[in-house]
């Protein structure tokens, strides 16, 4: 029998860490096509998002993926994403946490049942915050998964 990644257990344990110190918690992930956020908020592939008890509904860390809604701009959104996604889970206050490793993305064809994210990586037009006139998305491949996107504070 094939051993568990330890990585969804360091997440919920990173996340717990944070909430009894009264830190905020917040990820990093990684844009791909199995990973439901809102495209507004994507700068260069990634995504950071707040997933303390304040800012989110329906938290659920999983050993597969973590899902949760969260607002947007006043809007709820629902969000998905993969435990492979994650590339560092942080304090917002302290900079304290972990990085973890890129994983690639699974080829379980997980649909994207968001409107407003199915198709992001297939370069789907989304609004540019800063002009409002759309911006063609990255597609996953466009970034080289070999290379760091996050360095870590000491």
């Amino acid at each position: 029998m094939a051993e568990t990644s330890t990585k969804p257990y360091m997440i919920r344990a990173l996340h717990e860490w944070c909430t009894d110190n009264g830190y905020t918690p917040q990820i990093v992930v990684r844009v791909d096509q199995n990973t439901m956020v809102p495209p507004a908020h994507i700068r260069d592939g990634q995504i950071t998002l707040n997933i303390g008890m304040m800012a989110t509904k329906g938290l659920v860390l999983g050993n597969d993926s973590i899902e949760f809604q969260a607002r947007f701009n006043g809007v709820t959104e629902n969000l998905y994403i993969p435990v492979g996604a994650v590339t560092a889970l942080y304090a917002r206050e302290t900079g304290a946490g972990m990085g973890f490793e890129v994983e690639q993305p699974s080829t379980d064809n997980t649909p994207a049942t968001n409107s407003s994210t199915a198709g992001f990586a297939g370069g789907a037009q989304a609004q540019s915050p800063e002009t409002g006139s759309p911006s063609t998305a990255p597609s996953s491949t466009a970034t080289d998964p070999k290379r760091p996107t996050l360095t870590i504070v000491k």
